[in-house]
C-alpha cells in the first residue's frame, strides 16, 4: 500500500517533469527573445527534463501493479521529446555537412 502511493506521486512527478519542456512554447507564443545564454540553459534544461521524465516513467511503469494512464501519458510524452530532439539534432548535422 505503501509503495503504491510513493509510485503515484512518483508518477505525477514524471508526468510534470515531461511536460516541462513544453514550456519552451510560452516565449514564443508570447513573442519574447531570448538573448542567446538563456536559451542555450534553456535547451540544456528541456534535455535534462525529458531525460528524467523518461527514466521516472519508466521506474514507473515497470511496475505492473502500478501502471495507469498517467504513467503511460509521461512516457509517452517523454519518448516523443525525445525523439524530437534526435531528430532536430540529425537535421543540425545534416545540414552542417551539405553546406
Amino acid at each position: 500500500m505503501e509503495l503504491t502511493k510513493k509510485l503515484q506521486k512518483l508518477s505525477l512527478a514524471a508526468l510534470i517533469v515531461s511536460l516541462l519542456p513544453l514550456a519552451t512554447l510560452v516565449p514564443v507564443f508570447l513573442k519574447v527573445t531570448l538573448p542567446d545564454g538563456v536559451r542555450s540553459v534553456w535547451a540544456i534544461v528541456n534535455i535534462v527534463s525529458a531525460l528524467v521524465g523518461l527514466l521516472l516513467s519508466v521506474i514507473c511503469v515497470k511496475s505492473e501493479e502500478s501502471r495507469s494512464a498517467v504513467n503511460i501519458t509521461s512516457t509517452i510524452v517523454s519518448v516523443l521529446l525525445l525523439l524530437m530532439m534526435l531528430g532536430i539534432v540529425t537535421l543540425a548535422l545534416v545540414m552542417s555537412f551539405l553546406r
